[in-house]
């Protein structure tokens, strides 16, 4: 009788250990960015998170202003016929300034936090996304102070306060993990997305999964060399994997002279005469050469966005982000892959 129970009870607990494996695989999230200057309206099937590109900090330091609010309505109306689908608004983005600004000033700091919440409210969002492009960094020509990244802290404070415990709060980081005092930030957000792209442009990878010979710096604002190392940089940095989502371009970035800076996925036209596609097994993505085998074009395919979503699943992160979604092509490849590898559908 003994043995009996003692079996029984095993039997339950691999029973519950395999229906909470199940639970975890059904609560990771792909976010995708879509943009105001875009009219391709995504597929919420293919996403649990849309976050709306962009809002901005208003002239006055004190508000929220947002980007074809038109465009906007229609994203949120995708709701009507995928209830579960969550749509945030980006506010940031590279080059949208005056966060310094607000967030060092209290009565802007909250004055912003609550227009946060007005806004979720007015256009029915389910969250706030922050993409400052980055707190205590001019490299895009926006305004600086030293004492950003404790403002910032308290920025993100001030919003979790303002829009309340049940809609979202998430943030775009850079790939380094730099900028940001994350410890100090994880009891107010729901999940940090990791930039990992733009690490690199030809003849360097743009976004490559592990560090090669053909990838490197490309500026000094990016201290992430691939996508694994920002990775284990935000790891570091006091974010637990369960929160960090890891982001993957549906573009290339290339020389300007041959394939002309950025190119969508759906732009691809194949190599150029005299020149041949090429993958390289080490960084996980192919791109397009020279005969001299100097790089040209890097970017993702079918192949290179699968080997990112099973590293994403094999170490247990949340889940996966992109930008953007019209970067697509019109059969979905690359969102289809995505939405397969991490969702199951």
């Amino acid at each position: 009788m003994k043995k009996y129970i003692f079996t029984l009870i095993a039997v339950l607990l691999t029973a519950a250990g395999c229906t909470q494996e199940v639970q975890d695989e059904s609560e990771k999230v792909v976010v995708a960015y879509v943009t105001s200057w875009s009219t391709v309206m995504p597929d919420p099937d293919r996403v649990t998170h849309i976050n709306y590109a962009f809002g901005h900090v208003s002239d006055s330091f004190d508000g929220v202003r947002i980007d074809n609010e038109d465009r906007l309505r229609s994203i949120t109306a995708l709701r009507d016929d995928a209830p579960s689908l969550k749509v945030l608004l980006s506010v940031g983005g590279w080059g949208s300034g005056r966060f310094s600004e607000m967030a060092a000033d209290d009565a802007f700091r909250k004055s912003f936090a609550e227009d946060c919440a007005r806004v979720v409210k007015e256009f029915g969002l389910d969250g706030i996304d922050i993409d400052w492009e980055y707190p205590t960094s001019s490299a895009a020509g926006i305004s600086a102070s030293p004492e950003d990244k404790d403002n910032f802290t308290l920025l993100m404070r001030d919003i979790r306060e303002a829009i309340g415990t049940e809609k979202a709060l998430t943030l775009a980081t850079v790939c380094s993990a730099q900028y940001i005092d994350f410890p100090s930030i994880m009891p107010y957000v729901d999940f940090v997305n990791i930039m990992s792209y733009d690490m690199g442009w030809a003849p360097k990878h743009n976004a490559p999964l592990y560090r090669s010979d053909a990838q490197g710096n490309i500026s000094p604002i990016v201290g992430g060399h691939c996508a694994d190392e920002a990775v284990k940089a935000h790891l570091a940095a006091g974010v637990p994997a369960g929160k960090l989502v890891m982001g993957m371009p549906l573009y290339g970035r290339g020389n300007e002279e041959t394939y002309g800076g950025g190119v969508d996925y759906n732009e691809l036209k194949g190599p150029m005469e005299g020149h041949s596609e090429i993958w390289d097994d080490i960084a996980k993505v192919p791109y397009y050469a020279d005969q001299d085998g100097t790089l040209h074009l890097g970017f993702e395919n079918v192949r290179s966005i699968s080997e990112k979503c099973r590293y994403i699943m094999d170490n247990g992160l949340l889940g996966g982000m992109y930008w953007d979604y019209a970067g697509d092509n019109e059969a979905g490849d690359l969102t289809l892959t995505i939405s397969r590898l991490i969702l199951g559908r």
